[in-house]
C-alpha cells in the first residue's frame, strides 16, 4: 500500500511537473502572445494551442484573457466561453502574477493542472495559460506501471514464504521436531550429565579432532579443555599404546592402558547417524582402586594357596610319621620330622636373615610353598641385606610378585618340568634382582615388547585380563629410577636395578 502511494504521489508530481512546463512555454510563445493583438484571437491561438497540446499529450491546453474567456480548448464548443463559472476555478491569483499548480475540477473532470499567466512585452499580465492531465489519465500509467512494480517484490515475498518454509521443514527434521526449548533442555541436561558422571568420555569428528572433553577424561588424561578442543587427538595422546587405544588402532573393548601411575580402562566407538558415520567417542574409567584391589586379593589368594600346599604336605609328612610309628620305626620317624623342620626354618631363617623387610620374607615364603604346590622348584637366594626401611615395599612386591609368577606360569607348562632362581642382591647403591626359569625363554624380537602394557604371549585365562603384570612391574622400576631387562640364558631371565642411595627418584613414567 505505501509503494501504491508513493508511486501516484510520483506521478501526480510528475504530470503537474510536466503541465507547468507546457504552460510556461505556451505563456512565452511568440506567436501566442502575438496573437493577443490580432482582432480574432481565438482563431490565431487556438490552432498553435492545440498543436502544442497534441505534441505534448497533455489532456487540455487553455489560454484565457484578463477575464477567463476562452481563446482554445480542446473542445471547441467552449472556444469563447468563461472558464469563471467553472466550479473550482479561482485564477485570481494566476491573473494577479502568480502561477499554481494541483488538482481541480474543470470542464473536462478532475485533473491535475498547471497555470501561469500571460505577460505582454511590458511585463503586464494579459492573459492565462492552464494545462492539465486528467486523473484518468495517471491511474491508467500507474495501472500500466503496477505489474512491473509489484510482481518482482510479490514474487520475491513468495520465494521467501516458500524458502521459510523448506527451511522449516529442514530445521525439524535435523533437530528431529524438537523446538528451541526443548533442545536447549536437552543441550542442558547432555551438559550437566556429561561433566558429573564419574566416566571420561571424549567426542572426535571424523577427522580425529577433539569436540568434547569432560571434566573427568580431563583428569584422567591430564588435559586442559581449553587447549585441546579443536586439537587432533593424535597431537594430544602421548605416544605408545596409550594413543594407539585411544585413537582406536588397537581394536577390541575395555582396553587397559596405563597412564603415569593410573590404569585406565578404555572404549573407542565410532558413532552413526542414520547410517552415516560422524565420529567417534572415547569413554574411560579409572581401574586403578580396583586393580590395587585385584593384586591385594592375588596376594590373598597366594596366601591362601601356600596354606593349602603346606597343608598338604603336612598332611603327607604326617601320614608318614604316622606309618613309621605304626611299623616300630621309631627313629626314622624322628629323622623326618627333624629334616622337614630344619628345610623349613633354615629358608625362613636365610630370607629373614637377608631380607629385613617382612612384607618381601613374607612374599617369598608364600611364592615357594605356591611353586611347589605346582610342581615348580623355586629357589631363593639372597646377597647383602635388603634393608628393611625400603621405600613403598609394596611396590617392590608388585614386580618382584608378577616376575615370579611370570616364570612359574613359564615352566609350569614346560614339558621338562620347572626350576625358577631368584637372586636378590644388595649393595651399597644398587638393589639388584634376577629372576631366572627354565622355560623357553622369550622371543629375542620381544624383549622391548614385553614390557608393553597389552602385550602378552597367553591367552586368558579364569576371565584374567593379560599383558598387566609385567607392565606394571616395568612402571614401578621406572618410577623408581632403575632399569629392568630381560634375556635368554637355558630360559629367560629377567634382570632388575634399583637404586637405593638417596631412594629411588619418585617420577611418573607414561609407558
Amino acid at each position: 500500500m505505501l509503494s501504491y502511494r508513493e508511486i501516484r504521489t510520483d506521478l501526480d508530481h510528475q504530470a503537474g511537473e510536466n503541465s507547468l512546463r507546457i504552460a510556461h512555454s505556451v505563456a512565452t510563445d511568440p506567436t501566442v502572445l502575438a496573437g493577443f493583438t490580432t482582432p480574432d484571437v481565438a482563431r490565431t491561438i487556438a490552432p498553435v494551442v492545440e498543436s502544442v497540446r497534441q505534441a505534448t499529450g497533455a489532456t487540455f491546453v487553455v489560454v484565457t484573457d484578463l477575464q477567463g474567456v476562452r481563446y482554445s480548448h480542446p473542445d471547441p464548443a467552449l472556444i469563447g466561453t468563461s472558464l469563471l463559472h467553472d466550479p473550482g476555478e479561482n485564477p485570481a491569483a494566476v491573473l494577479s502574477g502568480g502561477s499554481y499548480v494541483g488538482v481541480q475540477h474543470g470542464s473536462l473532470g478532475r485533473s491535475m493542472r498547471a497555470k501561469v499567466p500571460v505577460r505582454d512585452a511590458a511585463g503586464r499580465v494579459i492573459g492565462m495559460v492552464s494545462v492539465g492531465t486528467l486523473e484518468k489519465k495517471v491511474g491508467t500509467e500507474l495501472q500500466s506501471r503496477l505489474p512491473s512494480t509489484f510482481v518482482p517484490p510479490l514474487l520475491a515475498l513468495a520465494l521467501s514464504v516458500v524458502g521459510t518454509l523448506l527451511l522449516a521443514r529442514r530445521i525439524k527434521r535435523q533437530t528431529y521436531g524438537l523446538e528451541p526449548a526443548e533442545i536447549t533442555a536437552m543441550l542442558e541436561q547432555r551438559e550437566a550429565m556429561l561433566h558429573s558422571i564419574a566416566e571420561g568420555v571424549i567426542t572426535l569428528d571424523l577427522d580425529g579432532c577433539i569436540t568434547l572433553v569432560n571434566d573427568e577424561a580431563q583428569r584422567l588424561l591430564d588435559l586442559d579443555r581449553e587447549h585441546v578442543v579443536g586439537r587432533s587427538l593424535v597431537e594430544v595422546a602421548p605416544e605408545g599404546r596409550v594413543r594407539d587405544v585411544l585413537i582406536g588402532r588397537v581394536p577390541g573393548r575395555d582396553e587397559i592402558v596405563l597412564f603415569g601411575h593410573r590404569i585406565l580402562v578404555v572404549n573407542h566407538m565410532a558413532v552413526e547417524v542414520r547410517g552415516r558415520r560422524i565420529g567417534a567417542v572415547i569413554t574411560l574409567r579409572d581401574r586403578t582402586e580396583l586393580e590395587a584391589l585385584l593384586r591385594e586379593l592375588d596376594d590373598t589368594r597366594t596366601l591362601a594357596n601356600a596354606l593349602r600346599a603346606q597343608e598338604h604336605e603336612f598332611a603327607n609328612r604326617l601320614h608318614v610319621i604316622a606309618g613309621l610309628i605304626e611299623l616300630g620305626r621309631y627313629d626314622d620317624a624322628v629323622e623326618v620330622v627333624n629334616r622337614a623342620s630344619a628345610q623349613n626354618q633354615q629358608l625362613a631363617a636365610r630370607l629373614v636373615d637377608g631380607v629385613s623387610e617382612p612384607i618381601l620374607s613374607a612374599l617369598l615364603l608364600g611364592k615357594v610353598a605356591v611353586a611347589a604346590e605346582r610342581g615348580v622348584e623355586l629357589v631363593v637366594t639372597t646377597t647383602g641385606e635388603i634393608p628393611g626401611d625400603l621405600d613403598n615395599p609394596e611396590g617392590l612386591v608388585t614386580v618382584l610378585g608378577n616376575l615370579i609368577d611370570n616364570a612359574v606360569e613359564s615352566v609350569v607348562h614346560a614339558a621338562t618340568g620347572g626350576r625358577v632362581e631368584v637372586a636378590i642382591t644388595t649393595a651399597a647403591t644398587e638393589l639388584t634382582i634376577t629372576v631366572h626359569d627354565s622355560g623357553p625363554g622369550v622371543d629375542e624380537s620381544l624383549t622391548e615388547e614385553i614390557f608393553r602394557h597389552g602385550f602378552t604371549t597367553k591367552a586368558a585365562r579364569d576371565g584374567r585380563r593379560r599383558g598387566l603384570g609385567l607392565a606394571l612391574a616395568g612402571q614401578e622400576v621406572r618410577r623408581r629410577g632403575g632399569r629392568i631387562r630381560v634375556s635368554n640364558a637355558a630360559g629367560a631371565l629377567f634382570t632388575v636395578m634399583i637404586p637405593l642411595t638417596g631412594r629411588a627418584t619418585a617420577q611418573a613414567v607414561q609407558s
